[in-house]
């Protein structure tokens, strides 16, 4: 087992042990962080557009034309932003750091 990193919306960073084989979405939801996800991880929807740390971007596999369809639905997509759905935990990943999108958490939280 390793771990990601998340940012919340109030620039708390959060250590979560991650499970090889899930997405980050799951993880992330998992540990109690506001993620939606409403497609269930199809790439059906962008609810849960995380952003990813510079660092870690180009370390990732490019996003498919499927991925890239649903980010440009996001109000505030950034060029590091991800669908946390399409991003599948590997060792590879231990690690990795994403922030998550203030327009989401809020939703959540509102919810």
């Amino acid at each position: 087992m390793g771990v990601i990193n998340v940012i919340d919306t109030n620039n708390k960073t959060h250590v979560l042990e991650a499970v090889e084989g899930w997405r980050v979405m799951e993880i992330i939801r998992e540990h109690g962080l506001p993620m939606e996800g409403l497609c269930g991880g199809a790439c059906a929807c962008a609810t849960c557009h995380v952003i990813v740390d510079e660092d870690w971007s180009a370390r990732l596999f490019e996003a498919r034309e499927e991925e890239e369809d649903m980010l440009d639905t996001v109000p505030n997509v950034m060029p590091s932003s991800r669908l946390s759905c399409q991003l599948i935990y590997t060792e590879e990943l231990d690690g990795l750091t994403v922030a998550l999108d203030p327009a989401i958490a809020d939703a959540v939280r509102a919810a």
